[in-house]
């Protein structure tokens, strides 16, 4: 199926999407959709557990379906979300391409490079496909990205993330730097460290207990551009752990919510970003975040109020309105090749701290098709 631009697709009034799977992440599309009905309609999900369908029906209150045929044969959504493991995605991918469907993928789309690689050898550049990589359209990485893009920083030679895992890790990583497919040298070394157990996926400690966690730590140097990757399984859910993204350009650097430059080569500048929060104190518009400012710039500013959305939420709202922007315009956001090359990397991160060796990247197959 070749991308056609500008057909069916234009600005709506609603996003209609099916979504396929119903774990914990498949759960952000449904919130949405229950949030903002009068801009997502969410046509049905998508589970083989019947017991699953039971709650998506008695709990959520949308139609659930056995199978992605089944849905498909009864609605017709603009794409599909694709929420489901890694170690499945590639697989299912292949068999959604057969229904010429569109699709946005959970990230990463698979789990080792033959299925990478397969899969960009099936889809190619030209089938509407895109990753539901979040973390870049987070409301704080998209203002520190204005500001790296503005030209504010000079010229952007280092980052350093710590904040989420792996292909996350290096998505914000690569954007930071500039870098598309450009080879990489990689060193890295995980530990193991003891840290006190924090909150998970599954809720709220019930107990102190110590626990082993891996800290991971890379070096990727891009010729001459380096992107450090430091992190602590469990940091980003933690009480006791920091989280930090740095980029420094010639001319000045971003460290969280920090701005440092220069406004001539004699007057250095320092400004905050600042989250603007309704429902504060005597603020009685609500309760949700109205936007990111840095001095009398709004740097980012919120679309989906007002729902009462956490970052993360936000985020993937943004990529659901992305992807249809994407069907119209062919613009991609965050195309398969993208999160194929953060994939790649991060797998090349494990094997260079497995092997205790310096790893140097190749190009794949998918570079070719951006």
């Amino acid at each position: 199926m070749k991308m056609e631009k500008n057909s069916k697709y234009p600005v709506p009034k609603k996003i209609n999407f099916a979504v396929i799977g119903i774990g914990w992440r498949a759960e952000f599309f449904l919130r949405i959709a229950r949030a903002l009905p009068e801009q997502f309609q969410l046509a049905g999900v998508v589970s083989s557990r019947e017991d699953k369908r039971e709650e998506i029906r008695n709990k959520w209150g949308f139609k659930a379906y056995q199978s992605a045929e089944e849905l498909l044969q009864a609605e017709s959504p603009d794409f599909v979300v694709l929420s489901i493991s890694k170690e499945a995605a590639a697989e299912v991918i292949l068999k959604l391409v057969e229904f010429e469907i569109p699709i946005l993928a959970e990230t990463p789309p698979a789990a080792n490079l033959a299925e990478l690689i397969k899969l960009n050898q099936k889809l190619g550049k030209d089938y509407p496909i895109q990753i539901a990589e979040q973390y870049h359209l987070q409301p704080l990485h998209q203002a520190i990205y204005k500001l790296a893009d503005s030209g504010r920083l000079g010229e952007v030679n280092y980052a350093r993330v710590s904040i989420s895992h792996g292909y996350h890790a290096v998505s914000l990583l690569r954007k930071a730097l500039g870098i598309k497919f450009e080879n990489a040298e990689i060193e890295a070394r995980f530990f193991e460290e003891p840290v006190v157990k924090g909150p998970d996926r599954s809720g709220l400690p019930d107990k102190k207990e110590i626990v082993s966690k891996s800290h991971e730590f890379a070096f990727l140097n891009f010729d001459g551009k380096l992107g450090v990757y430091d992190f602590e399984r469990g940091q980003h859910r933690s009480w006791i752990r920091s989280q930090e993204i740095l980029i420094r350009g010639t001319e000045g650097e971003i460290k969280n919510s920090t701005l440092k430059y220069l406004k001539d080569y004699q007057s250095p500048v320092e400004l905050d970003l600042k989250r603007v929060e309704a429902g504060i104190n005597q603020n009685l518009e609500g309760f949700y975040l109205k936007g990111i400012t840095c001095g009398e710039d709004w740097l980012y500013q919120n679309p989906f109020l007002p729902a009462r959305f956490s970052d993360d939420e936000i985020a993937v709202a943004e990529a659901l309105v992305r992807m249809y922007k994407f069907l119209a315009s062919g613009k991609s956001f965050y195309s398969l090749a993208e999160a194929s090359q953060d994939q790649y990397l991060a797998l090349k991160i494990k094997e260079a701290a497995a092997e205790n060796k310096k790893i140097i990247t190749q190009k794949q197959i998918w570079a070719e098709f951006e």
